[in-house]
């Protein structure tokens, strides 16, 4: 059945467009060409030619032209919308001229850039010039590295190689940084938060490395739609650049739903699970052979929901035309699975936010979303995957409980008119900075009066040098004085900075996975059930000390989801604003998290089977929050239990609502409410960064903190409950007969 029957059908079926809050539909767009740019080498027009292309889209000959210019630019186009040809063709045609001039591609993922590769050879295969183009990479043989420093047109690699194995090592790239002409980024709109901090401060020092080499290359970025792609590529790389946000790319029409699950208890307003819709909306899909992208928010949702399409599916679809793709997979099983979805022979997927990235999977006609992903962009990332040629799409998005997905699926004209959030980046954070400083000192030393991104470098050298980290010299210089690298101890990708293989031990030792040491707490504690490919293993030991978790496959029919224990203080207050009856505040905090117990929830129902305690360690942060103190007018005719239960339902919907306004992932900024903190003496609701130092979420919360409070009494006078659910201030039985009412009287304090 094809995709146009499929959705005939729905909308002759009461049952599911009762549902449908939203259905809207994207016309056909029909491609806007322009004629090769007359400046274009013959040699790049004819290998377009042999490719079928005799025209460009508009945006590609407009950024070739800026290019050209010698402008930076930035390109904002839709997926699949050939934002490729922006940046190749005028690196290939710059090459073709000169034979000693460089390039360096960076993309956010290996997988990208393995991509991107097949992409580019297929261009250099048609120029008669031979261009060497080589990826860089942790997966490089050793053998072939010295041959791609010497000889490699085009180096292919990543931020995190970049940072660890070429900058540190400069020296034995003297012929890229001394021609270095262009640097690519593609996906700026990645480097965002703590990895986009990291990713600034690298760019800091490649700049700071090719002036000593006396190169000066230019910035081609591209990005998904997001509200400052021009700022951002400002704030990342410390340049001008030019916009280019108008595409010129053909497009399939497009039907865009929004599916609220329907409440199956009215007085608790709870209503039937997001996962459980999106299986079944899924199953319709797949049974009719309409190739399908489910994406769903965490790991452990993608296996709950592989294992539950592969039952559904069972005798009409092939047991592995349905995969799972998420971090923690093998390189391998990644590739087969893309190369899977390309060829056909992969009818679903079933993946984390992994394949949001323009990795090429073909060309897909469905996509289903489950749950609001946390911002405007990654939906229209996530539903880019459906539709990326030509022909009819549908990308139904399946709302959760939570405030934030029911604002969403009952505000349409916020998500459709409005305009997509802004990514921000704190390259400032001054443990990022303190690490990135001591990594450029390794690789060329420091003049006194050298700025590395703030006016107070010197001062932070010259701390660095009383902790005995760098020498400053009779030249005045600051010399690293250390035989370690300091890159080698900095992850780029989050605070931790050692990852946790999970181990099967089931027949013989092998390695299935692995994440990171926060998430192991709660993920891999001992009895814990660890799905990978809708296979489940139990941890039977998790070592931190040395990095590992043991897990036997068993076979059962529950999951587990642990809780953490949060104590916070604050430690310096740096804002401050009062007002008749609440506080805002800005500061530092520590917070000391200790996983308690897990529970086991029973696959399909979700019901809870029982619990167990976790014997694992405190982990401690230090970092930067956003606090709201409500003052004694407001509490003293409450009870205990309602400021209790106040106080809850205030934190839910400010985290629901902070998303919003913060371009983050729900995860990157936590929430946490004390009946009495101790620095306020008073109940209080603190907005927490979820990365030490702060990445300037908290920040950023205090300065947009009135919309944020008006946007969480918008959702809260929207919510047809009577006293309180999970899509507003949570569960009664969590806040009380009273939580709803002392929400809203706390919000509404608020001038």
């Amino acid at each position: 059945m094809s995709i146009d029957l499929l959705l005939e059908e729905w909308k002759r079926t009461p049952s599911f467009l009762q549902n449908i809050t939203h259905w809207r539909v994207y016309p056909g767009q029909e491609a806007e060409y322009a004629e090769f740019p007359a400046a274009m080498d013959e040699q790049i027009r004819a290998g377009l030619q042999k490719k079928g292309i005799r025209k460009l889209y508009t945006h590609q000959a407009v950024a070739f032209t800026q290019v050209q210019a010698g402008k930076n630019i930035v390109v904002v186009t839709p997926t699949a919308s050939g934002k490729t040809l922006c940046y190749n063709l005028p690196v290939l045609h710059h090459l073709l001229h000169d034979n000693e001039a460089r390039a360096l591609y960076l993309f956010p993922t290996k997988a990208l850039s393995q991509d991107q590769m097949k992409e580019l050879h297929e261009m250099v295969e048609h120029l008669e010039q031979e261009i060497k183009t080589f990826t860089y990479d942790g997966d490089t043989p050793v053998t072939a590295r010295q041959a791609i420093r010497q000889a490699g047109h085009i180096v292919v690699t990543n931020p995190d190689m970049l940072h660890s194995g070429i900058l540190p090592h400069h020296t034995k790239w003297v012929k890229l940084f001394e021609n270095l002409k262009y640097v690519v980024i593609d996906e700026i709109h990645m480097y965002r938060g703590v990895f986009g901090s990291h990713v600034a401060n690298v760019i800091r020092r490649l700049k700071r490395i090719c002036k000593f080499y006396g190169s000066d290359p230019q910035f081609i970025c591209c990005s998904a739609t997001i509200a400052n792609p021009r700022e951002l590529a400002v704030e990342l790389f410390g340049e001008e650049f030019e916009l280019i946000d108008r595409s010129g790319a053909p497009r399939g029409e497009k039907h865009f739903l929004f599916y609220n699950p329907p409440v199956v208890n009215q007085q608790l307003g709870i209503r039937r699970s997001s996962l459980l819709e999106s299986r079944k909306i899924a199953t319709q899909l797949l049974k009719r052979d309409v190739q399908t992208i489910v994406f769903t928010k965490a790991r452990t949702q993608v296996e709950v929901m592989l294992t539950y399409l592969k039952e559904s599916t069972a005798g009409v679809v092939p047991h592995q035309a349905v995969r799972g793709y998420r971090g923690g997979y093998l390189p391998t099983e990644r590739r087969a699975i893309e190369r899977g979805l390309r060829e056909g022979e992969v009818r679903g997927v079933v993946s984390t936010n992994a394949l949001e990235l323009g990795i090429d999977i073909g060309s897909l006609e469905a996509c289903v979303i489950t749950g609001y992903p946390g911002t405007i962009a990654s939906v229209w990332q996530q539903a880019g995957r459906a539709g990326r040629r030509h022909g009819k799409s549908v990308t139904i998005m399946v709302a959760s409980s939570a405030p934030l997905d029911q604002y969403i699926v009952q505000h349409p004209e916020y998500f459709f008119e409005g305009s997509p959030e802004h990514a921000w980046v704190h390259p400032e954070n001054l443990i990022i900075l303190v690490d990135h400083l001591k990594c450029a000192a390794y690789e060329l030393p420091f003049e006194s009066d050298e700025q590395f991104g703030v006016a107070t470098t010197p001062e932070i050298l010259d701390y660095l040098v009383e902790e005995r980290v760098l020498n400053k010299a009779q030249d005045q210089r600051y010399y690293w004085m250390n035989d370690a690298m300091p890159s080698h101890d900095i992850s780029l990708r989050s605070a931790a900075q050692e990852n946790v293989l999970i181990i099967d031990m089931t027949e013989q030792n092998r390695v299935i996975g692995e994440t990171d040491r926060f998430s192991a707490l709660t993920t891999l504690h001992e009895k814990a059930i660890y799905i990978h490919e809708g296979v489940q293993f139990q941890v039977e030991k998790l070592d931190l000390e040395y990095g590992k978790a043991f897990v036997r496959k068993v076979d059962c029919d529950y999951y587990t989801d642990a809780e953490l224990a949060v104590n916070l203080r604050v430690l310096d207050e740096l804002r401050e604003e009062r007002e008749e009856a609440v506080r805002h505040g800005y500061g530092e905090v520590m917070v000391n998290a200790m996983p308690t117990i897990y529970k086991k929830i029973k696959f399909d129902t979700h019901e809870n089977l029982g619990f167990g305690k976790i014997h694992l360690p405190e982990a401690e942060l230090h970092t930067m929050s956003y606090w709201l103190t409500f003052d004694e007018l407001l509490t003293r005719e409450l009870s205990k239990e309602e400021i209790e239960g106040g106080l809850v339902g205030t934190a839910n919907l400010l985290k629901g609502v902070a998303p919003l306004y913060l371009m983050c992932a729900p995860g990157d900024l936590h929430v946490q409410p004390q009946v009495r903190a101790m620095n306020t003496k008073a109940p209080t609701v603190f907005l927490y960064d979820a990365y030490p130092g702060g990445i300037g979420l908290a920040d950023k919360c205090y300065q947009v903190r009135r919309e944020v409070i008006r946007t969480a009494l918008d959702m809260l006078g929207n919510c047809p409950c009577e006293q309180g659910c999970p899509s507003c201030v949570g569960p009664v039985e969590v806040v009380g007969s009273k939580g709803k009412e002392t929400a809203k009287r706390f919000l509404e304090a608020v001038r």
